[in-house]
């Protein structure tokens, strides 16, 4: 039989061929059950969903659950507490092995949380308490966030100014931040806060500028907002710049977008600093949590994304003009190394 050079190439085909299978073979092999198999169902169940955060922290679960190879369904109340509820309940028929809890009111998701474990299917909660010891909290530190970025008030400002504070009781993530700002006001006598409000009917900014109109109208000496939540602080920042106060107050906020960067990076905006994780990352961690549940691991009932501060000057200083670019000239910004084994693909590899 003679070689040709036209078998050859068919050889090497062959090989490569073969070579690339074993190694798809190997890479599955390498997932623990019931990653080594195609089939997996896990649900994302919403609370929240409007603003720039949700949409990347959806973008962030949508990645993560791609890179494992999961079927994904995603279940949004538009914060209808009830239906929230209720979508758990339709999760369960469904059939998925996992769910993602994402925001929501522990009096209307504690139960449904439940309902879910006795059906067998593994449970993790981002940013609402369902008080269950079975049940992974997925946490962006609040309490750091929100230290963070009043840290930087006080260096700004000093310790005694007039503040405006924006807030919604109910929100586990706003109720931690909350705790801080207690905390810091303790610590520093010289704060007083002259006015709270906030809500979160929808459109969150505009309706939390209407009520950031009225109080500026009734405390014109206020010189810090504290505004825990971008959201937040748009309303807040929508309503400064009409009162033409953008020079004589200081806002401090919690999360961060591409738009809260053209915000921030406004000439003489009042938007000064911004304490933040990455909401695609945390929707990472998010499925990666749930997923280590899945294997039989453990990822810890506390599972924490660290935050990083982001302020106005270090955005102008290093040209940050959206999120691509936070992520790439503060690389802590870009990767949370959390609920990570050496078996999750990371979505964010090159």
């Amino acid at each position: 039989m003679s070689i040709t050079r036209r078998f050859l190439g068919k050889a090497a085909l062959g090989f490569a061929g073969a070579a690339l299978l074993m190694q798809g073979t190997a890479m599955a092999a390498d997932k623990p059950a019931p990653f080594d198999k195609p089939g997996v169902k896990i649900a994302l169940v919403r609370y929240l969903s409007t603003g720039d955060f949700f949409q990347a922290y959806l973008s962030g679960v949508e990645a993560q659950a791609k890179a494992l190879g999961v079927d994904l369904r995603v279940l949004d109340s538009r914060q209808d507490a009830a239906l929230q509820a209720d979508m758990v309940d339709q999760a369960i028929a469904l059939g998925v092995q996992g769910i993602i809890i994402q925001h929501g009111l522990t009096e209307s998701m504690k139960d449904a949380a439940q309902r879910a474990v006795d059906a067998g299917i593994k449970v993790v909660a981002f940013d609402v308490n369902v008080e269950n010891p079975k049940i992974p909290q997925i946490e962006q530190s609040d309490r750091d966030l929100a230290r963070l970025a009043l840290e930087q008030a006080v260096t700004d400002n000093g310790d005694s100014w007039k503040a405006g504070y924006v807030y919604v009781a109910g929100i586990a993530p706003l109720d931690r931040r909350n705790e801080t700002w207690v905390d810091v006001k303790k610590k520093h006598a010289g704060i007083d806060e002259v006015a709270m409000f906030g809500t979160l009917d929808n459109p969150i900014a505009n309706s939390v500028a209407n009520q950031a109109r009225s109080v500026l109208s009734a405390h014109p000496d206020i010189k810090v907002m504290f505004a825990p939540y971008d959201e937040f602080a748009k309303g807040v920042k929508i309503a400064v710049d009409e009162a033409g106060m953008n020079k004589a107050i200081k806002i401090y906020s919690a999360d961060i977008s591409t738009s809260d960067i053209s915000a921030m990076r406004e000439p003489d905006s009042a938007w000064a600093a911004t304490a933040a994780t990455n909401p695609a990352v945390v929707g990472q961690v998010s499925v990666r949590a749930l997923a280590q549940l899945l294997a039989g691991e453990d990822p810890g009932h506390n599972v924490i994304v660290p935050p990083t501060l982001i302020t106005q000057k270090e955005l102008i200083d290093k040209d940050i003009k959206n999120m691509e670019d936070l992520s790439a000239k503060l690389p802590q910004f870009a990767h949370a190394d959390v609920a990570m084994p050496a078996w999750m693909p990371n979505p964010n590899a090159k």
